[in-house]
């Protein structure tokens, strides 16, 4: 079976027929000698804009986005802060019991995984992908999968 083209691939084959069936014309309002206006080139973002974007983006943020799904934020935003330590204490302190390194940093890079999972299935706006789930079941998914994680890390430490 044949692959499937891309509309990208489509529309590079819809213009190479057309350019080798018509002679090269250049359009009157296209010349070689003539320059873009400057209006159309887009300018380097400066810091004023960086942070008026981040602003805005933050504002929205904070008024769109449900209180349950700010819990679930903040709890990953302390995984990724806990998993910088457990890393940053590795590198400077050692890892003489490699195991529980090794248990804590997967334990911290699982939950994250799973609270992004449980943040995805619990967000309104995904409702339609997720029919079947609701928010209690999700939360019951990700209870369970933290305790079997939980269970294999102690195990592994020992």
């Amino acid at each position: 079976m044949a692959p499937k083209r891309t509309t990208r691939q489509a529309a590079a084959k819809a213009a190479a027929a057309s350019s080798s069936t018509s002679p090269a014309v250049e359009s009157p309002a296209v010349s070689s000698s003539s320059k873009p206006p400057s209006s159309t080139i887009p300018a380097v973002p400066t810091a004023a804009d960086t942070s008026a974007i981040v602003h805005q983006a933050w504002k929205s943020y904070v008024a769109d986005t449900p209180r349950k799904l700010k819990l679930v934020d903040t709890f990953m935003v302390f995984l990724v802060a806990v998993g910088l330590v457990q890393f940053v204490y590795c590198i400077l302190a050692g890892n003489y019991p490699f195991n529980a390194f090794l248990s804590g940093f997967s334990i911290t890079v699982g939950q994250f995984v799973l609270a992004a999972s449980l943040r995805i299935q619990a967000n309104p706006n995904n409702s339609s992908q997720f029919e079947k789930v609701t928010p209690e079941r999700a939360f019951a998914d990700f209870i369970f999968g933290s305790l079997v994680l939980h269970f294999f890390a102690y195990n592994f430490i020992n």
